[in-house]
């Protein structure tokens, strides 16, 4: 009697959508080891990016206002490292937030950097304008954020 009626405690509680234990112990210990982990990378990639910005300031900067004669190279790397360093910011606050506005705006990151290439063709140009007109409409109007939802 007492097997029938564990018998029937299992069978009734597969039918009422109790959680398995296996799917909790996951859910619990490795969902949170791998939300830690990707929250250490974030702050390793931020920090990095904070790193990569200091340098910026500190060693691309001064060589504008030097005269060498070769300033629009001088330009066209440091608009490059702050693109990247950017790129590296957004994509930080990607794996700590997990917002699609923050992947949109790193797409548009890496096609801006893309597009101040000195070596690229009229073609891509043209193509990495319309992609950036398209991120960022598709950005506006169907990336909907908290405050939009507050003042509606």
């Amino acid at each position: 009697m007492d097997h029938e009626e564990r018998k029937d405690s299992t069978a009734s509680s597969a039918r009422t959508g109790d959680t398995p234990a296996i799917e909790v112990f996951l859910d619990r210990y490795v969902g949170n080891g791998i939300h830690l982990f990707l929250s250490f990378l974030a702050v390793v990639i931020v920090v990095a990016a904070a790193i990569a910005a200091v340098d910026i300031l500190i060693r691309d900067f001064p060589q504008l206002w030097q005269r060498t004669g070769n300033e629009y190279n001088v330009l066209h790397h440091v608009i490059q490292s702050i693109l990247l360093v950017a790129i590296a910011a957004e994509l930080g606050l990607l794996l700590l937030f997990h917002r699609a506005g923050a992947a949109i705006e790193v797409i548009i990151f890496v096609v801006a950097r893309k597009m101040v290439t000195p070596d690229i063709s009229g073609v891509e140009l043209l193509l990495g304008t319309v992609s950036l007109v398209a991120l960022v409409a598709a950005r506006r109007y169907f990336i909907r954020e908290k405050k939009d939802h507050e003042l509606r």
